[in-house]
Formats: C-alpha cells, sequence, structure tokens
C-alpha cells in the first residue's frame, strides 16, 4: 500500500516538474521571440533610413496574388492512451520548389545537418557484374539533398528581396534574416505552448483523480 502511495505521488512529482519545464521553456522561446522581432524591426528601419523611403514600402507591392512561399504542417503525435498534442513544422520556400518532397526535406534539414554524414558505397551488383546505378542514385540524392535545399532557400531569399532593387542594404537582408528567425521561433512557441497544454492537462486530471 505504501508502495502504490509513493509512485503515485512520484508520478504526480514527474507530471508538476514537466509543467513547470514546459511553462519555462515557453517564456524563454517568448522572450526570443520578442527579441527577434525587435531587432528586425530596428534593421528594416535602418536599412529604409540608408536605402530611401522610395526604396522600402507599401508601393512597391504589386498587389497580386502569389503563392506562399512558407507554409505551415500541422501533425497530431500520441500523447496518451486518450489524447494526442498538435506539432507543428515549419515548410519554408516550398511554393517555388520543383521537387515534392522538397516540403518534407526541409523540415528534416536541420536534423540532417546536426546528424553526422554517412558514406554510403554500394556494393549491389547486377548478374553482369555492372553496378546497381538505382542504389547509387538513391544514395547521391541523400547526400545532396540537403544542399540542394538550402541553396534553394538561399536562391528565394535573394529573389524575395529583388523587389527592393539590385544593390539593397546589408541591414535589409538582415532584417529579413531576423524575421525569418522569428518566425522559426513562433513555430517553436507554439509546439511548447502544445506541450504546455498537455502537461496541464496531465497534472490536473491527477489532482481531480485524488480529490474523487
Amino acid at each position: 500500500m505504501v508502495k502504490e502511495e509513493d509512485a503515485e505521488m512520484h508520478e504526480k512529482d514527474k507530471n508538476v516538474v514537466e509543467l513547470l519545464d514546459s511553462t519555462d521553456s515557453y517564456l524563454l522561446l517568448m522572450d526570443s521571440l520578442s527579441s527577434s522581432l525587435r531587432q528586425g524591426w530596428l534593421e528594416l528601419a535602418s536599412a529604409r533610413h540608408s536605402m530611401g523611403a522610395s526604396r522600402i514600402g507599401s508601393a512597391l507591392f504589386d498587389l497580386k496574388s502569389h503563392s506562399a512561399a512558407t507554409t505551415l504542417q500541422l501533425n497530431h503525435q500520441d500523447a496518451g492512451p486518450e489524447s494526442e498534442k498538435s506539432h507543428f513544422s515549419l515548410c519554408k520556400w516550398a511554393a517555388s520548389s520543383e521537387s515534392p518532397k522538397s516540403c518534407s526535406d526541409e523540415a528534416k534539414f536541420e536534423e540532417a545537418k546536426l546528424s553526422p554524414r554517412k558514406s554510403s558505397s554500394p556494393k549491389v551488383l547486377n548478374q553482369d557484374g555492372s553496378s546497381n546505378s538505382e542504389v547509387q542514385e538513391e544514395a547521391s540524392e541523400a547526400t545532396e539533398s540537403p544542399r540542394t535545399i538550402e541553396d534553394q532557400a538561399r536562391k528565394e531569399r535573394l529573389k524575395s528581396l529583388s523587389m527592393f532593387g539590385m544593390l539593397v542594404s546589408p541591414k535589409l537582408r538582415a532584417a529579413q534574416s531576423s524575421f525569418e528567425t522569428a518566425l522559426e521561433t513562433l513555430v517553436e512557441v507554439a509546439n511548447k505552448r502544445a506541450d504546455l497544454l498537455n502537461a496541464y492537462d496531465q497534472v490536473r486530471a491527477k489532482m481531480e483523480s485524488t480529490t474523487k
């Protein structure tokens, strides 16, 4: 009986700690988001001051419909026997990509940069002794995909700034980077908020079960 009570108390403490950790991470992300937005607006104002108000303003927009270059994917993950939590992933520069897999590849790009690259040397041979071209093609695609996505993103960043002229202020590029960082942080905030709400629901469920 005592062991069961200790185990139940340990589970409650674990849920409370997860709630506090999620709250702390959420507040830190909100502070980082505010800092990125503030930095972006300051850099944009500096670029407008150096380039002139006529080169940076809403008058340059063509007001035509354009496909979204950045989209948000919503996935549902299992968070328990009777619940699930939402997970958001950012898909940047997806509208102009030629490959349909570019969106999922972009979402996995950060993991590809952090994980060590494994050298693959396919040894599958056909009956005539020639190497299997399909295996080589898949291996080449796996190693070149992150670089291709990065180059595509760089091209799209330059393309989005082309409306302000060929030569733009470095502050304008810095503002673009700051706002892109803010967008990525905003997605992290949404994911952390989902974790926070899930942890809160678990704590509340434990409290209600003890009062009954």
